[in-house]
């Protein structure tokens, strides 16, 4: 593990509309970090990305590496799961976008990479940063009784807007993009997931799923990227002996989630702690949810 200055010097690597819209500004406005150099595939949109933040275009990753105490990542799974890789294996602290890898196999060895390079990993779990979450959790947590759940997270990103040129989304739909934060909220509200008991995709791309959580709830999800809704539609309901508890509202912006994020991580260098309710072990469970799903499906 690196040792580091007061500061985070942050490298990212991607610079897409996501990476522009969250990432970048994040760290570069947050006062323990520091955003020191921008990677993408697309040198052009890495110096947009940079020039607006003061940071240093770079490309050579290697060469990053080398300068930069931690690393985000705002790229497909199967980039980030070997650049990752790459950048634990060097000693870097890894803030990880959803989901971590493109097989579970990755997940592993990126997970295992972590552990023995004792650095610290923090996946970005949107809503799980969000106080409003963290309240609803909370309360559910203190009263207990619950029996069920049902998350419907339908929008149409695929279908216009700055994602629906996303290669690796179409590729691999909702189950991928969304079902990750769909997923962790079922499994951090009803304990954790141990199953898949049913799943299925239609034509239309839309994913149905039924999930057996540790202790005997259960819960259904339905996920689409293709429905025509202005604005997205999600929904968390959670249900028991004490009635029905509802998240269905996002006051905190998605760029104050990853600010919240980065007040963990930021903690979590100083002090040494590698361990957190939404490390790469998170987003390896996810991992294996994916894929169980999938297997389900038979898609």
């Amino acid at each position: 593990m690196t040792p580091v200055d007061e500061q985070l010097r942050v490298g990212l690597v991607g610079a897409g509309p996501w990476a522009r819209a969250v990432h970048a500004p994040g760290i570069a406005n947050h006062p323990g970090t520091r955003l020191t150099a921008v990677w993408a595939r697309r040198p052009e949109a890495a110096a947009e990305v940079a020039g607006a933040h003061g940071a240093e275009v770079v490309e050579d990753y290697a060469a990053m590496l080398s300068n930069v105490d931690a690393v985000a990542f705002c790229v497909p799974p199967a980039v980030q799961g070997e650049m990752a890789l790459q950048a634990v294996q060097a000693g870097k602290h890894v803030v990880l976008e959803k989901p971590i890898a493109a097989t579970v196999a990755d997940a592993e060895r990126l997970a295992a990479a972590v552990d023995e390079a004792g650095v610290a990993s923090l996946v970005m779990l949107t809503r799980r940063y969000a106080p409003e979450t963290k309240e609803l959790l909370a309360q559910l947590h203190r009263t207990g009784g619950w029996t069920g759940a049902d998350a419907r997270w339908l929008a149409g990103a695929l279908l216009d807007g700055p994602y629906s040129t996303s290669q690796w989304r179409h590729d691999r739909g909702a189950i991928d993009d969304i079902g990750p934060h769909a997923f962790d909220l079922l499994d951090a509200a009803l304990g954790r997931i141990t199953d898949v008991i049913a799943a299925n995709r239609n034509a239309t791309g839309l994913w149905q799923v039924i999930l057996q959580h540790e202790g005997g709830a259960t819960s259904t999800v339905s996920l689409s990227l293709n429905l025509p809704l202005q604005p997205p539609f999600a929904e968390f309901t959670v249900y028991g002996e004490h009635g029905h508890r509802t998240l269905s509202n996002r006051d905190t912006s998605a760029l104050d989630c990853f600010v919240n994020l980065l007040d963990d991580f930021v903690a979590m260098v100083h002090s040494g702690t590698t361990s957190h309710e939404c490390d790469v072990h998170r987003g390896l469970h996810l991992q294996r949810i994916i894929d169980a799903a999938r297997n389900k499906a038979g898609a």
